[in-house]
């Protein structure tokens, strides 16, 4: 497959899902550009896969409120309890307790 035509099938189906989620809510075209503040032409331009602009994107998957998408596009990096578990393992146990430096400067 070439790559062109796996972006032009990600952007249709975006398009298809948000014009269902659309439905779904029971809003217009209409109703729903003026809800995101973009123009008629740009939420037909997404829901169809013809392309669009993040921004577009953007304020109408707010204006939907399915913000919750992005946070599955970019999630917080944490660490695994596991991981946490391991990343102790690595550092060697200290054997004794570091020398205290008197004030005059001798060990």
């Amino acid at each position: 497959m070439d790559v062109i035509d796996s972006l032009e099938s990600l952007e249709v189906g975006l398009g298809q899902q948000i014009k269902q989620l659309r439905i779904r809510l029971n809003l217009s075209q209409e109703e729903l550009s003026g809800k995101a503040n973009v123009s008629i032409s740009a939420l037909k331009n997404l829901e169809g896969g013809k392309g669009s602009s993040l921004a577009t994107l953007m304020l109408v998957v707010r204006a939907l409120n399915r913000s919750d998408w992005f946070k599955q596009l970019c999630p917080t990096p944490t660490v695994s309890p596991m991981a946490r578990v391991t990343l102790g393992r690595d550092r060697p146990a200290r054997s004794r307790v570091s020398r205290r430096v008197k004030e005059g400067g001798d060990v």
